[in-house]
């Protein structure tokens, strides 16, 4: 599967529960959606994930990528009900980074 390479380096910090990697993944003014909520910016970004990562221990295994929507399609398994799940995170991406994602179901 040909992944951008912070899309790689996403998978990678949220594998490792690597908080300040996941959210280094992302420009300053990022913008992540999930579960009905929005967060903005790194700060709010990396507090989000560590929160997350203390909750769910999800690990991600990619699945598909759609170039073309720039959508990964993932199995999440991890300390929540339905584990796994198959989730999909869409992105749009400033030069090397992440500036937006949204993750449904």
């Amino acid at each position: 599967m040909n992944l951008p390479d912070i899309v790689t380096e996403l998978i990678k910090a949220q594998n490792n529960f690597d908080s300040l990697a996941y959210a280094s993944c992302f420009s300053e003014t990022a913008i992540v959606v999930d579960e009905g909520n929005t967060y903005k910016g790194r700060t709010e970004i990396m507090n989000w994930i560590d929160r997350a990562n203390q909750q769910y221990r999800a690990i991600m295994k990619p699945i598909e990528f759609y170039e073309a929507a720039n959508t990964l399609k993932a199995e999440i398994t991890g300390d929540f009900p339905g584990s796994p799940a198959v989730l999909s995170y869409r992105f749009s991406f400033t030069g090397a980074l992440i500036q937006s994602l949204k993750i449904s179901g």
